[in-house]
């Protein structure tokens, strides 16, 4: 096996592998990636079982092969070369020699044939949309699921579609019990039984999906069966393993009475709760917020720490009422809005509140208050 490639395109293709390499398994081939030849390229196959990765380069291929590799010493290695093109070359007892400019090393690799096989998407009903609308939808719910184990339908993201008459709406939900995040949008597409059921995607496979889709307007294909879903990009194919679980019923969370709706600025509520959660610990990490007529008071006491209070003007006509939060809760819900101006809407007693945008109402947030 000898081919060359330019190291800059090799680097990156061996950096995208290491999220998904498991580097605490048993199985020490799983801290490879495979390499093997496929005529005028090669193709870098990663996996810990649940997450595979495979990715076609462009390369001059010598002669043909396929081996596995320490993922992270490749990586250090391509790192530190210095030159545009890397020539690699396999013996015949699995050792491996790699060049670039006047640098040279050896390493040990590992049989092919012991690496487990990654990939079998046929039969899957793709659909496609811009990459970015879906790292959108990743970046405004992922930060809601539950990082509880026990709980585990609850450590990803629900993504389903909903019929209304014509129109298919394709939501994706996130909760960890206290707050929700949920999307919604209408991608132009025909449902699959497996998303009209809804699939739950893990929280190490949403990290590896967004890292694939948060770096431009590409289009995207998206897909599942069989419990998997498999993600393709240009020249990348991300299966994930789903979640055999069943999702809560998420729209009996979401409040069905209007509530009293304060319309805020984004950057000013922001900065507010931020220097509210100066005050934030493991055992106090809540804020109060007290309503009079145009204004709002806003108070952190933490007896380990100390106390902060700040004051932000707005339409409010109302009795003065009082109600808390967990400040990061409240924190997230707000910077997952696109939007300069969102919508509060608070209810009373211990009921949940939502944030809003002011405009595109395809985005919320539910969030449980605090008694405080």
């Amino acid at each position: 096996m000898e081919f060359n490639l330019k190291r800059d395109v090799f680097l990156g293709g061996v950096q995208r592998t290491l999220g998904v390499v498991d580097r605490r398994t048993t199985m020490p081939i799983l801290n490879n990636v495979l390499i093997k030849t496929d005529s005028d390229k090669i193709k870098i196959v990663a996996t810990d079982r649940e997450i595979g990765l495979i990715a076609d380069y462009e390369a001059r291929v010598v002669t043909g092969g396929e081996i596995t590799v320490a993922a992270r010493k490749l990586f250090e290695i391509l790192r530190e070369m210095q030159g545009e093109l890397v020539h690699f070359k396999m013996d015949d007892s699995n050792w491996i020699r790699m060049t670039c400019g006047k640098s040279s090393f050896k390493i040990a690799g590992m049989p092919a044939e012991e690496y487990p096989k990654v990939l079998d998407d046929e039969g899957i009903l793709y659909v496609k949309m811009k990459g970015q609308v879906f790292s959108d939808m990743i970046s405004q719910t992922f930060f809601a699921m539950s990082a509880d184990e026990t709980r585990i339908n609850l450590n990803g993201v629900l993504l389903k579609t909903e019929r209304e008459g014509n129109r298919i709406d394709l939501n994706m939900v996130a909760t960890d019990g206290h707050r929700l995040a949920m999307v919604s949008i209408q991608p132009g597409m025909e449902a699959s039984p497996e998303l009209e059921q809804g699939i739950i995607i893990p929280r190490k496979g949403i990290n590896e999906i967004r890292k694939l889709v948060d770096d431009g307007e590409e289009e995207i294909e998206f897909g599942a069966k069989k419990g998997v879903c498999v993600l393709k990009k240009n020249n990348v194919v991300l299966k994930v393993s789903l979640i055999d679980a069943e999702y809560p019923d998420y729209k009996r969370v979401i409040p069905k009475d209007k509530g009293v709706t304060l319309e805020l600025e984004k950057d000013t509520m922001i900065h507010a709760l931020r220097r509210m959660n100066v005050m934030s610990s493991e055992r106090y990490s809540g804020v109060k917020m007290k309503l009079f007529e145009n204004r709002m008071v806003l108070n952190s006491t933490n007896p380990d720490v100390g106390e902060a209070q700040d004051e932000i003007e707005v339409a409010y006509k109302e009795k003065e009422a009082e109600v808390g939060f967990n400040v990061r809760y409240l924190l997230e819900g707000i910077e997952a809005v696109h939007e300069k101006k969102f919508l509060l809407e608070l209810r009373n007693g211990l009921r949940p509140a939502v944030v809003k945008p002011q405009e595109e109402q395809r985005y919320m947030c539910v969030i449980m208050p605090l008694k405080i």
